[in-house]
């Protein structure tokens, strides 16, 4: 891949949604036995190209429903598209759904070793960044709890401390700057922008332009599954700014 870090070939995406609204889990199955469901072919993604550099800092813009999160988690390997592929050089960080792939019975140590392997460290690696890893999270008193005894804003800040703590190759963000308490949130934003300019290959989603502005420096714009429009930040933020005054 050269000079590349990511390319994202002819990747499209395609959700079967039922025309009828169905009460009950038993109705839907009923219909399903009978095959009497008539369904629509919804394209969250269509026919995507695109491909990003290394140290390259990308922005992901467009309305809601528009398909930037459905792309970050093709890219990131959580989901696999209907058709097309992309090829990624280097190691992910998918700061997405934050703790949304901890095991609930587990204690927050282990799956820091259990989250930690699955973005391919070795055991090695782990135990030299474990108590980096636990003291930025400020999760010391509950390190040993079941996760599934955590607050939603504990797994977060335990999934954002491990994926930044190992120093992915790619780092890869949908609206997480939220974090945790006030503190935390200061320490995470922070975190971002040292690692946003650190020569790292970004790609970020956002609906805020001030903040897409100031962290990348090429933006994509997706409208109904398709790429409308990709090049410069400002001038890509500056037409989408034009556009949706005037809607």
């Amino acid at each position: 891949m050269g000079n590349t870090d990511i390319e994202v070939n002819s990747v499209s995406m395609k959700f079967r949604l039922a025309n009828e609204k169905v009460d009950s889990l038993k109705e839907f199955i009923l219909r399903r036995l009978k095959r009497n469901m008539n369904y629509t072919d919804f394209y969250a993604l269509n026919s995507v190209d695109f491909s990003i550099k290394k140290g390259e800092r990308v922005g992901i813009i467009g309305h809601n429903g528009a398909g930037k999160s459905t792309l970050l988690k093709i890219i990131s390997g959580v989901m696999k598209p209907t058709e097309g592929n992309v090829k990624v050089n280097g190691s992910v960080a998918p700061l997405l759904e934050l703790g949304a792939g901890f095991d609930n019975d587990l204690t927050g140590a282990e799956n820091i070793y259990l989250n930690s392997a699955t973005l391919g460290k070795s055991k090695q690696y782990i135990n030299n960044k474990y108590d980096e890893i636990v003291e930025y999270s400020g999760l010391e008193d509950f390190i040993h709890t079941p996760v599934k005894n955590y607050s939603s804003g504990m797994r977060a800040r335990l999934g954002f401390s491990i994926a930044t703590r190992l120093e992915p190759d790619i780092l890869i963000v949908d609206e997480i700057l939220g974090v945790g308490d006030e503190q935390f949130r200061k320490k995470s934003t922070e975190t971002m922008k040292r690692l946003m300019n650190s020569g790292k290959t970004v790609i970020t989603v956002s609906h805020s332009l001030s903040m897409i502005r100031e962290m990348t420096d090429t933006v994509i714009w997706l409208h109904k599954g398709q790429i409308r429009e990709i090049g410069n930040t400002e001038e890509v933020c500056n037409a989408y700014s034009s556009l949706t005054t005037n809607i």
